[in-house]
């Protein structure tokens, strides 16, 4: 699959595997401490080797070493229905599962799920994430799947982070659209929210480690609110470490 814009290309890793060399060219794309789950620095860069058919990247054919956008993608084994619910455990257990699949050699399903898609920092606000998500819902169901799950992180959440997750997808505007631009993107796309993922990734680490990432003194046992981060990091001073349990969106986008 290529689709061609006049302004960009997107195509999966399979159709133009030259561009593997960059899909990881997106500096600045996330907080410093997101680059410090466990579950992903282990697992994540063998699920996109092993899915170069579903993940994409998009570029302008005038520069192709910069890519503006990428969306990762890989078959996820949920045995039920994704609008009864799907698990608490969100991104990392969706890599939990895609680890299994290729450990065991466990058949695919019919259901997908993108952990991610991210945008260029200066391409941001341009559409490209409606884009990638047109083309998502486009491509998979050539592959055969009949669903994509996504565990959401709503891109507004930060500015609120003591309110919970449930009141905070749950504002919306005068037209009905979710409030947060995220998640309006995937319910414009053809989206369902389903519910939260409120253990959706979850990172400990020691406190001197939390001070380089954030440069936050960590000082004081409790919540520390930390930039971009979408609820408060709780400190442990006595023991010397902070954990972040991130809570995400569940949403399900109908292929067939």
């Amino acid at each position: 699959m290529t689709s061609t814009t006049s302004e960009l290309i997107v195509a999966s890793l399979a159709q133009r595997p030259e561009l593997a060399a960059v899909f990881d060219d997106f500096p600045g794309s996330w907080p410093e401490f997101m680059y410090h789950d466990p579950i992903t620095e282990v697992l994540y860069d063998d699920l996109i080797r092993a899915h170069p058919e579903s993940n994409l990247i998009a570029i302008d054919p005038a520069d192709p070493s910069a890519p503006l956008a990428r969306a990762c993608v890989f078959p996820f084994n949920w045995p039920g229905n994704p609008d009864d619910g799907l698990p608490p455990g969100g991104y990392d257990r969706a890599i939990l599962s895609g680890a299994a699949d290729l450990a065991t050699g466990r058949a695919r399903g019919p259901i997908a799920v993108a952990l991610e898609v991210t945008i260029r920092p200066d391409r941001r606000g341009s559409g490209l994430s409606g884009v990638m998500l047109r083309e998502l819902r486009r491509h998979l169901p050539t592959l055969g799947y009949r669903s994509l799950v996504a565990p959401v992180r709503p891109n507004r959440k930060h500015l609120r982070p003591h309110e919970p997750m449930l009141t905070y997808i749950a504002r919306t505007r005068a037209d009905g659209l979710p409030d947060d631009p995220w998640l309006r993107t995937h319910v414009r796309a053809g989206a369902t929210i389903v519910g939260v993922a409120p253990m959706s990734m979850t990172i400990t680490a020691a406190l001197h480690e939390w001070r380089a990432w954030t440069g936050l003194p960590f000082d004081v046992t409790g919540p520390v609110v930390v930039p971009d981060a979408l609820v408060p990091v709780h400190c442990d001073l006595e023991g010397g470490l902070a954990t972040y349990v991130e809570p995400n969106v569940w949403v399900h986008h109908r292929l067939t």
